[in-house]
């Protein structure tokens, strides 16, 4: 649609400065059209290269997209305006969030021994005792740990990692349905996303190489706990991946296993077998705590010096006081059995939801992790009809690219019992969704 902001500027810079304040305020909203070169150029009196020049820097810091014929529009999520989850209105059950249960959490104690005074740790960024913590947790299901570092979350060291690599314009391969803060960051960075199919066994191997044809400069994947979908790799899709992989000696690979220890299904990584770049990402918020900002990988020697080379210019280094509550909590016993049995609960909890689905003909995905993903004709209708059962569940729109309609819901803390009720209030909504719109 049109927009009545009046943008200004008689240069380039001044153009692309008026476009971003009216994203700022609010005035162009997501999905908002921009004018068309010509029509702006002529507007403020300046050369169509000049306005073309000011979309051009607005397209490579992630404000707007051009949509071929469907012309330049505002960005789904702006990087300069922070896109948040809708608040989850009074007396819903929150279904929404992918967060795991609370109840499942260890408590949080920081360490008692504090860094001695103000001084620098980048001489020595990582604890070596975490360091060998990590190697073998990695190294236990396969991923050759011998080069390991650390960030400040999973998002952190992608974002990190993908501004070393890639300049504004590149490609990157990303899953479709995906994780919605994955490809808001990647478009946010003006880099490309190159849709990639998934289903129930993860990323498609066809997808994959598809996308490496067009020249990607990185794919970036879940082997196991899918965001939203829930696919997992079975060994002979891993085969097939590592096959296609083995070729893309340009590429870089992102391995993000954000919810390893409680995903509920082995981890079947292409790490150390396929592509020449590689990195594997783990984080600890979906078992550990939402607050522990702080996520592992291990790379490849040169990926793990431009990482490190970047975060010491940045912030030098992770907190030494997150790393020993990090350390703490992965060598505490009594953590471990509570991470174990919260992956069990998981699974249970999902499989009863998936099963109370198909007992009333609604299909769904959710083969590993805390979530589901149910194909719908209408998100809207679902996601409403669903809220005037007393549920809030996802719309599927902000994890979308190409993929077809859907809605994700979080079965982290919903016990069986609530599932049954969830899938009939579902079928409900369902039923009176294709009365509304004809079936």
């Amino acid at each position: 649609m049109a927009t009545q902001y009046e943008i200004s500027g008689a240069t380039a810079k001044e153009i692309a400065a008026s476009v971003e304040r009216g994203v700022t305020d609010g005035t162009l909203e997501p999905g908002v059209a921009l004018p068309p070169v010509r029509r702006l150029a002529d507007g403020l009196g300046v050369s169509p290269g000049t306005v073309a020049t000011a979309y051009k820097e607005l397209r490579q810091r992630g404000i707007v997209v051009t949509r071929g014929r469907g012309g330049t529009v505002v960005a789904s999520s702006p990087a300069v305006a922070s896109r948040r989850p809708p608040k989850v209105p009074e007396g819903l059950r929150d279904l929404a969030g992918g967060h795991p249960d609370p109840g499942l959490l260890p408590a949080l104690v920081p360490p008692s021994r504090l860094s001695p005074g103000a001084r620098s740790h980048r001489s020595a960024p990582r604890l070596e005792r975490l360091e060998d913590a990590v190697r073998d947790w990695l190294g236990a299901e396969g991923v050759p740990a011998e080069h390991v570092t650390f960030a400040h979350g999973a998002l952190d060291l992608i974002a990190r990692v993908l501004s070393v690599e890639l300049r504004p314009g590149d490609a990157v391969a990303m899953e479709d349905p995906g994780y919605h803060h994955l490809l808001d960051l990647v478009t946010a960075m003006g880099l490309r996303i190159v849709p990639v199919a998934v289903d129930d066994e993860g990323v498609r191997p066809e997808a994959v190489r598809g996308a490496l044809r067009t020249g990607v400069r990185a794919v970036v994947f879940s082997p196991r706990a899918q965001n939203p979908y829930g696919g997992c790799f079975s060994e002979g899709r891993r085969q097939t991946l590592v096959e296609v992989l083995r070729d893309a000696s340009d590429a870089l690979v992102i391995e993000n296993d954000h919810a390893s220890a409680v995903a509920d299904a082995p981890l079947r990584t292409v790490t150390g077998a396929g592509p020449a770049r590689w990195v594997h990402v783990r984080t600890v918020s979906k078992f550990l705590g939402t607050d522990l900002r702080w996520a592992a990988a291990a790379c490849d020697p040169v990926t793990l010096a431009r990482h490190d080379g970047r975060l010491l210019l940045t912030s030098g280094w992770v907190s030494h006081l997150l790393q020993e509550t990090v350390h703490g909590l992965m060598t505490d016993s009594g953590t471990r059995a509570l991470v174990a049995r919260a992956r069990e609960t998981y699974a249970r909890r999902r499989t009863a939801l998936g099963r109370e689905l198909a007992a009333r003909g609604i299909a769904s995905h959710g083969a590993s992790g805390m979530n589901l993903w149910v194909p719908v004709r209408d998100e809207s209708a679902v996601v409403n009809g669903l809220r005037s059962y007393g549920w809030w569940v996802a719309a599927g729109a902000r994890f979308r690219l190409a993929s077809g309609p859907g809605v994700r819901i979080t079965a982290a803390g919903l016990e069986p019992a609530d599932a049954e009720r969830l899938a009939s209030d579902f079928a409900a909504v369902l039923g009176e969704s294709e009365a509304t719109y004809g079936g």
